[in-house]
């Protein structure tokens, strides 16, 4: 990992086992399927519902400022501790919980490589049933960084620019010939993509063991085959922002662009926009 261009970000299987009881690390895990936690989980590990707990209940936005003091003070986190989040499907909503920790200016947040998949594989990685209780902290967000999403306005003005946009669904979404994967509920009133966006689907960035690639292997795919250039402002949606935020920690974190946003409302909003234009092949 250390041909990366912030390694930090990210720890093994083996680190976390080394450092589960290690005062200040905490462990936090997100899944699509929330019912996995359930099933068992990472001990000591708190699980959130990204759709009860991450998101704003009345409004679609990301929590607000104080639900995101709360969640964090009732599992009992500090603003000094390293948070590590994991999740199902290649960490997709762990790289949002990590996008939203960043959001909210956390500085000590990583993603475990490989998720709970790699943890399930590891023959000396126990899972436990237990909910652990912590005592309530006092965690404050300090600042928030907008910088690191994008709004509509802000994705109407790339299109007509033609500046950088990754659509990291998959080439049937691209194309428009489906709106959403199967069996997934959110969807929209048209398929297709915002008009001149590339299309890199999110799983190119991972290995059959859903660990990330390699640096070479993931500059060999965004920037030599896609020609991004890490030096332009470049914003990646999906669906509903989960997996464009999987994208959007590969560009910023492992590749070092310098100004890359997820845009969240991703194709739920865009694809039911009076007037927006789309383009299908």
């Amino acid at each position: 990992m250390a041909d990366y261009a912030h390694p930090e970000v990210l720890v093994s299987t083996d680190w976390l086992k080394q450092n589960l009881k290690t005062p200040n690390v905490r462990v936090v895990e997100v899944d699509v399927d929330p019912k996995l936690y359930a099933a068992g989980h990472i001990p000591g590990a708190v699980g959130w519902d990204w759709t009860t707990q991450l998101n704003d209940q009345v409004k679609r936005d990301i929590i607000s400022k104080e639900d995101f003091e709360k969640l964090n003070s009732e599992a009992g986190i500090k603003n000094s501790d390293t948070v590590i989040i994991y999740g199902d499907a290649s960490n997709w909503f762990a790289a949002y919980g990590f996008w939203l920790y960043k959001i909210y200016g956390h500085k000590e947040v990583r993603l475990l490589n490989g998720g709970r998949a790699k943890w399930l594989n590891e023959e000396s990685a126990a899972l436990t049933t237990e909910v652990p209780k912590f005592a309530r902290s006092q965690y404050k967000v300090g600042s928030v960084d907008p910088s690191l999403r994008a709004r509509v306005p802000e994705v109407l003005a790339a299109s007509e620019k033609h500046a950088p946009l990754v659509d990291v669904r998959s080439p049937d979404e691209f194309t428009g010939k489906v709106i959403a994967p199967p069996g997934m509920n959110e969807t929209a009133q048209r398929g297709g993509h915002i008009p001149g966006a590339t299309s890199i689907p999110w799983g190119t960035a991972v290995t059959p063991e859903n660990t990330f690639k390699t640096a070479d292997e993931l500059r060999a795919i965004y920037l030599d085959q896609k020609r991004l250039d890490p030096a332009k402002a470049t914003i990646a949606y999906c669906r509903i922002g989960e997996r464009s935020s999987h994208t959007w920690f590969v560009l910023k974190y492992l590749l070092g662009f310098k100004d890359v946003k997820n845009y969240d409302g991703s194709w739920t909003e865009y694809g039911n926009l009076i007037g927006a234009p789309i383009e299908k092949p």
